[in-house]
């Protein structure tokens, strides 16, 4: 049974800096892609960060370019999400995926979700 855990999420202020984590464990991963979705109130879930196995290529939501930056610690099977310059409309459950890929501009999920991290800006 695979588990995927995010945490770090939060309330803070515009302008401000949060850092999440996602670990996965459960099976014996080979260096899966990993990478951040959120979901805002009423809206789609959406893609905004991923990394693939070898961490040598990130990709990023064109919103979140420049202010957010994903890496990883394979040793851990840990990913994480330092968002810097929050903005208001960065405020989501943000959800990390594990095992999917990644093509062209953006990546697509796998099968393994964790539970969501609410990340809350206020203005």
């Amino acid at each position: 049974q695979v588990q995927v855990v995010e945490s770090g999420g939060g309330l803070v202020q515009a302008g401000g800096s949060l850092r999440l984590s996602c670990t996965a464990s459960g099976r014996t991963f080979s260096s899966p892609t990993m990478a951040w979705f959120r979901q805002a109130p009423g809206k789609e879930r959406e893609f905004v960060a991923g990394i693939i196995g070898s961490g040598s290529d990130t990709y990023y939501a064109d919103s979140v370019k420049g202010r957010f930056t994903i890496s990883r610690d394979n040793a851990k099977n840990t990913v994480h999400l330092q968002m810097d310059r929050l903005k208001p409309e960065n405020t989501a459950v943000y959800y990390c995926n594990v095992a999917g890929y990644c093509s062209g501009y953006i990546c697509y999920p796998g099968g393994y979700w964790g539970q969501g991290t609410q990340v809350t800006v206020s203005s």
